[in-house]
């Protein structure tokens, strides 16, 4: 399939989830578990990166941290995740997400998805296609930059942080 040059990376609306009373059978089917937290794309463009709600709200202030970490995805990517607040025994805690300020060291960036990778448009491409290519890049940036706290989650998850503390 031919992907689609973008001239730039830019802001693309999620994909909302589909509530079922009963999950549909077959293995062409993908499972994610929700997280409870807030839904978030990020674009790096150029230099730059952004952070936002799926109502396209800048998160940059609120979560400098998470922009911090994802610096060096390459430029031209849009990924898509959740921003989440994890409490002592690993769970997400929405109520320390909404508390963001006195539990920054807790907030992580789950990338579940790629929408755009290099100025080329992915939206058309199997889910599964754009998750292996998600596992590459995510590969790349944990091998250059092992500080920045991008590292997988499962293999369908990959999870950015960064600590608050500074020296």
């Amino acid at each position: 399939m031919s992907l689609t040059r973008r001239a730039d990376a830019a802001f693309v609306e999620p994909m909302e989830c589909l509530s079922v009373s009963k999950l549909p059978e077959g293995l062409q089917w993908l499972w994610e578990i929700k997280l409870d937290g807030y839904r978030a794309i990020a674009i790096k463009s150029g230099d730059d990166v952004k952070l936002f709600s799926r109502q396209k709200k800048s998160l940059n202030s609120r979560f400098p941290n998470i922009v911090e970490s994802l610096a060096n995805l390459p430029a031209g990517t849009v990924v898509d995740g959740e921003v989440v607040a994890i409490d002592e025994s690993g769970r997400p805690n929405f109520n320390l997400l909404q508390n963001f300020r006195s539990a920054a060291s807790r907030i992580q960036y789950h990338i579940f998805d790629v929408l755009c990778y290099q100025g080329r448009d992915l939206t058309r491409l199997p889910l599964v296609e754009r998750r292996a290519l998600l596992k590459s890049i995510v590969s790349i940036q944990e091998s250059k930059n092992q500080d920045r706290g991008l590292r997988r989650g499962n293999a369908n998850r990959f999870t950015v942080s960064r600590s608050q503390a500074r020296s």
